[in-house]
């Protein structure tokens, strides 16, 4: 068993957008997925982007969204929607809801998301 403690869940943000790592290479032994829990607030966005080797899986706890696609495509998202996106798919998020937009992610093989964050703590 591994149990990680609440004050070794690092947040990362950027404006309007804050990732809690809840499971990751940097506080777990675990190799083969990384955890997080994202809010992010209305009118906030993670422009698109994509993972080379990684495959990602979002299950939208609260809120509403649109997903942002491949050649500027849009998708409508809510609570209890799952998505997935393989490897080098585009892939981002636009909160235009009224609420925060609370969504866990799952990303297989793990990343470190530091990289695609400005702050840390």
């Amino acid at each position: 068993m591994e149990f990680i403690p609440a004050e070794k869940i690092v947040s990362l943000s950027n404006p309007g957008v804050v990732s809690r790592q809840l499971l990751n290479p940097d506080n777990s032994s675990g190799e083969k997925v990384t955890i997080t829990e994202v809010h992010v607030a209305p009118g906030a966005c993670q422009p698109r982007h994509l993972h080379e080797s990684s495959e990602q899986i979002w299950y939208a706890l609260q809120g509403s969204g649109a997903l942002l696609l491949a050649d500027g495509a849009e998708r409508p998202w809510q609570a209890g929607d799952v998505v997935r996106f393989v490897e080098g798919e585009i892939h981002g998020l636009r909160n235009d809801g009224q609420q925060e937009l609370v969504y866990l992610s799952v990303t297989a093989p793990p990343i470190h998301f530091g990289y695609a964050y400005e702050k840390r703590g």
